[in-house]
């Protein structure tokens, strides 16, 4: 099954998720207009907010809430990606250039803050203090996991555990907010938001470490983005880790030495160690328990087209090519 066709049971939803997302990008400043267009005409999976419609009306919420919800996570999201963008120095995004590559970093930075205090309003308008915890929670780990990403950059001595800690910090928090914000609207204890919760990591952790195997795997045409670019950005992501751990002295020091310089030049050799050291069976395995986490933790919840459309996007993820 397709991501569309997943996706295929908030079809409506989306909808107006966009439109919300386009009315409240409007600005008086052009510069943040300019920007927010090309946010939006980027496009993207829009996992996120997907996630917080389809766990709202798995859970029998039939409101307008979960969509407010849904693009305010889309426009914390966003702006993430503009400052990471910058901190990266990154070029290009989903086949286009980036924010910072066309109107430079400070547009490019003050537009995400601009993103930031935007999603704020939103979820003060929400009229929820438990949406404000849940947000005021996810966006502080999510700077931690970026400073700690930073820290990791250029260090090969980078392991498994430090790893781990970047991808939940940094990715699996914001899953984890989107599932539990969908909870929330659905009026739903805390029983029922804990498994949300647990949903929402699992998910999240899954679907970095396959974006981590991608970046060694994939069509660049397909994901949008060049192929290890991870390493030209000295990023120790787990199919690096491990292929260090299980490489002869050589090769290990071969990948050290381009993460701590940031240099892709010898990708092709990289690459063929990543494969023969077993590196993306590896990764991908670890994807596979945490999508089979993803999925146990809906055990319980009423069979529905929303619940079996996430129990479809776990096992979507673990196969997807972009």
């Amino acid at each position: 099954m397709d991501l569309k066709t997943i996706l295929s049971v908030i079809t409506d939803d989306m909808q107006q998720v966009d439109a919300t997302i386009r009315a409240r990008l409007s600005s008086e400043v052009v510069l943040i207009n300019e920007i927010g267009a090309h946010i939006v005409s980027a496009g993207g999976k829009r996992l996120r907010p997907a996630l917080v419609l389809m766990a709202a009306r798995a859970l029998g919420c039939s409101s307008s809430e979960p969509v407010l919800h849904a693009a305010m996570i889309e426009f914390i999201h966003s702006s993430t990606l503009l400052h990471d963008d910058v901190v990266d120095e990154s070029g290009l995004r989903r086949g286009l250039k980036t924010a910072n590559a066309i109107w430079g970093n400070a547009g490019a930075v003050l537009s995400g803050d601009f993103l930031y205090s935007r999603a704020f309003q939103m979820m003060v308008e929400s009229g929820r203090m438990r949406v404000l915890q849940v947000m005021a929670d996810a966006t502080n780990a999510i700077a931690e996991g970026e400073v700690l990403q930073l820290l990791n950059c250029g260090d090969p001595d980078t392991d498994e555990a430090r790893y781990l800690r970047v991808i939940e910090l940094k990715t699996a928090r914001l899953f984890e907010a989107g599932c539990r914000l969908g909870a929330i609207a659905a009026e739903q204890d805390e029983t029922v938001q804990a498994r949300l919760h647990a949903y929402g990591h699992h998910l999240g952790l899954a679907f970095q470490l396959i974006d981590d195997v991608l970046d060694y795997t994939a069509d660049s045409a397909e994901s949008g983005k060049a192929v290890g670019n991870d390493l030209a950005e000295g990023k120790p992501t787990l199919p690096l880790i491990h292929a260090m751990r299980e490489g002869s002295t050589a090769q290990r020091e071969l990948i050290r030495k381009a993460i701590r310089e940031g240099d892709a030049r010898q990708l092709h050799e990289i690459v063929a160690i990543v494969k023969a050291t077993g590196a993306i069976p590896y990764t991908q395995a670890m994807a596979q328990q945490q999508s089979e986490r993803a999925i146990a933790a809906l055990d319980g919840l009423p069979d529905t087209p929303h619940r079996r459309s996430m129990i479809a996007l776990a096992h979507f993820n673990t196969h997807r090519a972009a």
